[in-house]
């Protein structure tokens, strides 16, 4: 493996179960900085799970789970966190405006220096398809391909050098799937775990892990 100081995200011999059913065990994954790894298979096989273990949203009884060299703990979670952007195939982007929904995590004290990276909103709407019109309309309202799009500006905004996706492309057409594809492709500073199984839009990653269960892992 490499060094610690090489890798952003590495997951050693985890093991999960969920209600019974065991969905990986011994699973080990190394991101090194800057690639770009896809992660496939079959429903049900842990794919999520293992983003949500990098977050802290879910732990495994056996095993570690590393960010940027540091082991994620109970102590260190919250920091290491500010590391990572999370967008999830069905984003739950809150109330209001999409105005109001994007500028909300700049108010908070551990993103409040990156508010002028908000000046970037309207190209990034123009990248992915938005219109400025957009910014008024209440979040309710919005689609399902409107919302992942709006979550995917929102996790470019805060800059963070980890980026996971789950299904980020699952209610985009394809020429907005193109758009993001060479989007995240040209961006050599981000380091990228997506769970799909639109592996088309993907074809630029460096690693293609397949989850089967039972024992899958790769290093990147």
């Amino acid at each position: 493996m490499a060094g610690s100081d090489d890798i952003a995200l590495r997951a050693e011999n985890l093991s999960l179960a969920f209600e019974g059913k065991t969905l990986l065990e011994g699973f080990s994954l190394d991101v090194p900085v800057g690639r770009k790894v896809l992660m496939t298979g079959p429903s049900g096989c842990g794919k999520s799970t293992i983003l949500k273990c990098f977050l802290g949203l879910a732990t495994a009884p056996t095993g570690s789970v590393a960010v940027a060299g540091r082991l994620l703990t109970a102590t260190t979670v919250w920091s290491l966190r500010r590391q990572i952007a999370y967008v999830t195939q069905e984003p739950d982007l809150g109330t209001g405006t999409v105005r109001q929904v994007v500028d909300r995590p700049f108010h908070y004290r551990a993103n409040v220096h990156l508010r002028d990276n908000l000046g970037q909103l309207r190209e990034l709407m123009d990248l992915f398809s938005l219109g400025g019109e957009l910014l008024d309309k209440n979040v309710s309202k919005l689609s399902g391909g409107e919302k992942q799009r709006i979550a995917l500006i929102v996790a470019i905004l805060l800059d963070r050098p980890i980026l996971l996706l789950d299904e980020p492309t699952s209610a985009l057409d394809v020429r907005t799937r193109k758009t993001l594809g060479e989007y995240l492709h040209s961006r050599t500073d981000l380091t990228v775990l997506v769970v799909a199984h639109d592996t088309d839009t993907f074809t630029f990653a460096d690693n293609i892990v397949q989850i089967q269960g039972h024992g899958a892992g790769g290093s990147a």
